[in-house]
């Protein structure tokens, strides 16, 4: 049309215009991104009818998906909060992206077109990754590359080397014009995106802000390169299999599966990664990787691998699809289950304090009683020789804790 046509005074009446349409700000989209990953081909729809409901519906407890589905529309008491069941993101966007999100949301929930009033379940801010920079006296800070150490890396002196001026290593965030940013691609080609992976969640609770440290990772370089040995031969590259279970082992693995899925559960990333290095400990044989037998079954392996995955996923898919053939990978199979009766202790080892000092230690049933932990105490033939000759005045019984004697 021409501008006349169309209203546009500062123009020529016959000069040629064309009305924009795209003046939505680029924001706008990612307001409702989460709605169209649930109908991402649909055509007619920013999202299907059906498609919204399965995926953003969450049921409350007690109530059968079938049930729901029987439904054509969908009552308040059976809809919770939106389909985004976790929303991980910094504090920023608490104000900003999900302001904006919530609104649109509950626009299209009073327009009829959304199940629920609410998209979001639950929202986590994560913890900053620092780095190390370098401040002059001044407070000023120093990019990491203008800085030279002119001590030992045990006892280091950082020198800036434009001016010779001492300067102070602290944390702070990573920034370009420090020059201290940690690229992922090289720590990757140095230890490989699962240990790269593994320590980012092993720095620290999620939540916490934390300094990164390249001389750490190898402590998650160790414990792949381990758990690798471990569960497969290096010369011939078939799995190290033990011909039966060891119950101690067994029991522990119960224990860890349980502990790294409720770890996941609640984002406690590190602890579930160090019980997990605690059973590989415990898994490695007397004689050490290269001279030992093998201490897992194919079943236990199995079932390690399963845990292992979501943290490192390469290595567990390789020794897991060495175990025998499979009809599908690693990452499409189930958690593993665990036994409650295994999450308990039997026995338990109490120490055994003279005057108030540790001289041994004692084990009884878990739910034995102060007499008998004290029989048991008295009754240990290196408890019986530290007191001979002396007299038992006391004997302090702390249940499930300690023994304490006291004897002149």
């Amino acid at each position: 049309s021409s501008a006349g046509e169309a209203g546009v005074s500062s123009l020529p009446p016959g000069a040629p215009v064309r009305r924009e349409t795209n003046t939505m700000p680029g924001w706008a989209g990612s307001c409702w991104y989460y709605l169209r990953y649930c109908d991402p081909k649909n055509g007619e729809r920013f999202v299907g009818r059906e498609a919204e409901r399965a995926w953003m519906l969450t049921p409350k407890n007690g109530v059968a998906r079938d049930e729901i589905e029987a439904y054509g529309t969908f009552p308040e008491d059976l809809a919770h909060v939106g389909g985004v069941d976790l929303y991980v993101g910094g504090a920023e966007h608490a104000v900003l992206h999900l302001l904006y999100a919530r609104f649109w949301h509950k626009v299209l929930f009073d327009l009829g077109e959304l199940s629920t009033p609410e998209p979001f379940g639950k929202l986590f801010h994560q913890g900053l990754i620092l780095s190390h920079a370098y401040q002059r006296g001044d407070k000023s800070l120093v990019p990491t590359d203008e800085v030279e150490n002119k001590g030992s890396e045990d006892h280091p002196e950082y020198i800036e080397t434009a001016t010779g001026e001492v300067v102070t290593q602290i944390v702070a965030k990573m920034s370009k014009s420090l020059k201290n940013v940690v690229n992922p691609d090289d720590v990757i080609e140095e230890f490989g995106a699962d240990t790269f992976r593994l320590y980012e969640m092993y720095m620290g609770p999620l939540e916490a802000s934390k300094p990164w440290d390249t001389r750490a990772i190898g402590g998650m370089f160790r414990f792949l390169r381990d758990v690798w040995r471990l569960c497969i031969d290096e010369n011939s590259g078939e799995p190290r299999v033990a011909d039966g279970a060891d119950d101690a082992i067994e029991k522990l693995l119960h224990r860890t599966i349980a502990k790294v899925g409720g770890d996941i559960e609640r984002l406690a990333f590190n602890t579930g990664i160090a019980a997990m290095i605690e059973f590989k400990n415990a898994a490695i044989p007397r004689g050490g990787l290269d001279a030992g037998s093998p201490t897992l079954t194919t079943d236990q392996i199995d079932r390690f691998m399963r845990i292992l995955a979501p943290f490192a996923p390469h290595l567990a898919e390789e020794v897991w699809s060495r175990l025998g053939p499979r009809d599908a990978c690693l990452a499409e199979s189930t958690w593993p289950g665990y036994d409650e009766a295994m999450l308990t202790d039997d026995e338990i080892e109490i120490p055994v304090q003279i005057l108030g000092k540790v001289r041994g230690k004692v084990t009884v049933p878990a739910d034995a009683d102060q007499k008998a932990m004290e029989a048991a105490a008295l009754g240990d033939e290196r408890i019986k020789a530290l007191l001979e000759g002396k007299t038992v005045r006391k004997v302090i019984v702390v249940p499930g804790r300690l023994v304490n004697i006291v004897a002149n």
